[in-house]
């Protein structure tokens, strides 16, 4: 047998036991066979959140609206390294990537348009999550020796749950360097490479070129850098991706009540799938929703309260609507356009030979299905590439870009915490860690633009669940102070190790 040969039965069976592994932490499952009654990580998750939720007496849904009202009052200031408004950005700049157009895809390819229905349900329990993580990263962040702010849950585990729990701090980080390196570079790298062959016809390895250069000139600036990008580029993209969006749909409006059929009847009905579709068990729908909405949103995760940490406020339940916000836009609004496109724009599609109606029923995969379903919104061609294809691929490049600047502070935060633990660590070894792993960070996405993608799909699952149980047994332990942040004790919980901040004890500027 040729290396070549041996190389690809190696990819093969390392994909096997990957999946398998994927398969057991969100489906039960191992060998394609049940072995547990409900997804581990689908319990964890939806009990921690539902627990919130209901302790907060439903605080994300009650105040939504004041929150997005917030969105337009101007900054009553405080510590920290960029506005409230900008931390949103930054924090949405790297939920709003892959997931939400390649994402979507699969979520509906696995478990049928039921997914969609557990993807908002993930969402709607994964405010109270959201909020919970962005009120605690502004309670319990720290300030370095340089003066400036960060935090995160190695922050809040660390001074709000006391030196004994310090351990979960460094498994939190560990599990945030996989998922960074995976899901946050991995995935979307490749992703990023992918869209520049099909709008250019480059090989892949020279869109991971340029997306490798673009980044590391962002990135060397650090976080303020990260979030003046990011408030100026995220809104923007995301108004525009939803407006064609809701464009598509207007022009099929007579097709929306049977998407929304599709979606409600096989959220509960494990044969509601048609068409190319050959039907999927009902624990597949809830799988395939709840992995893809974490995946898409991140609540729950722990990644978006380490940007979240660094806005100027000294209030924490303000930083927590900020942070509810995120999850609402990204999956309620950006993912819930994707998949509407997708479930009822018709063209000209295939599977197996045979015409379908929809892009979702046919043999298209990944982002190639969300393309598929906006060019044939608009097929008008470009430089004879349909308009749908060109600014789908387009967003795709934008969603993708932010989301490699701001997942590559992620990890960075969390390996300088690890460093931080060895004795002998210095301000100065903290600079010159950042400078390796930015550079690093970059070396990363150049490589990773041309690795099997299925094998990163597969990697990332595991990767978030490493990154969110340490996160969420944080939050079920602060749940106590969580609820007293929400009624505007600004100070509630204990500070281990360190006196409570003075900002925290002053009444918030109106």
């Amino acid at each position: 047998m040729s290396a070549a040969a041996d190389s690809a039965t190696a990819t093969v069976g390392l994909i096997d036991h990957v999946t398998n592994v994927s398969d057991f932490i969100w489906g039960g499952s191992w060998n394609g066979e049940a072995v547990l009654p409900l997804p581990p990580m689908v319990v964890i998750l939806f009990g921690i959140g539902l627990y919130l939720m209901i302790g907060l007496r439903f605080y994300p849904i009650v105040k939504l609206g004041s929150a997005f009202k917030g969105l337009f009052k101007k900054s009553s200031g405080g510590a920290g390294e960029i506005s409230p408004f900008a931390a949103l950005s930054t924090a949405l700049s790297g939920q709003v990537g892959t997931g939400n157009l390649a994402g979507v895809a699969t979520a509906i390819t696995l478990g049928g348009p039921g997914a969609i229905f557990w993807m908002w349900i993930t969402a709607l329990i994964g405010m109270a999550l959201a909020f919970a993580e962005g009120a605690l990263s502004i309670r319990f962040r720290e300030q370095a020796a340089d003066g400036t702010y960060r935090g995160g849950p190695m922050s809040y585990i660390t001074y709000g749950l006391g030196p004994k729990w310090k351990w979960l701090a460094t498994v939190f980080c560990l599990g945030t360097l996989f998922s960074a390196l995976v899901t946050g570079n991995g995935i979307q790298a490749n992703s990023f490479a992918d869209s520049v062959t099909e709008l250019t016809g480059m090989e892949e390895w020279v869109g991971g070129l340029i997306a490798a250069v673009a980044v590391f000139v962002v990135i060397l600036g650090g976080i303020k850098s990260i979030g003046a990008v990011a408030e100026k580029v995220v809104p923007v993209m995301a108004l525009s991706y939803i407006a064609l969006a809701v464009v598509a749909l207007v022009m099929n409006a007579s097709d929306l009540p049977e998407t929304f059929g599709r979606i409600f009847s096989g959220a509960f009905n494990p044969q509601a799938a048609s068409g190319g579709f050959l039907g999927a068990a009902l624990i597949m729908a809830i799988r395939a929703g709840v992995a893809r909405g974490l995946f898409s949103n991140e609540a729950g995760q722990g990644s978006t309260p380490i940007a979240h940490a660094v806005a100027q406020t000294n209030d924490p339940a303000l930083q927590g609507r900020f942070a509810m916000m995120g999850t609402f836009i990204d999956t309620i609004v950006i993912c819930t356009m994707t998949a509407l496109v997708l479930l009822t724009v018709q063209g000209n599609f295939t599977h197996a030979g045979a015409a379908v109606e929809h892009a979702w029923q046919s043999d298209l995969s990944g982002f190639a299905m969300t393309s598929g379903a906006f060019a044939a919104a608009f097929p008008t061609l470009i430089a004879g590439i349909p308009l749908g294809t060109l600014v789908a691929s387009v967003a795709l490049l934008l969603f993708v870009f932010t989301t490699l600047l701001t997942w590559s502070y992620y990890g960075e935060r969390a390996i300088t915490f690890v460093y931080d633990q060895f004795p002998g660590a210095t301000p100065r070894g903290e600079k010159l860690l950042h400078i390796t792993w930015r550079l690093l960070w970059c070396v990363v996405i150049f490589v990773a633009s041309t690795v099997d993608l299925e094998l990163i799909w597969r990697l990332g699952d595991i990767s978030n669940a490493a990154m969110a149980l340490p996160n969420l047994l944080a939050l079920a332990l602060l749940s106590g102070v969580v609820f007293k942040l929400a009624r505007g004790h600004r100070s509630a919980g204990k500070d281990h190790g360190r006196e409570t901040p003075a900002e925290l004890r002053d009444e918030p500027a109106e």
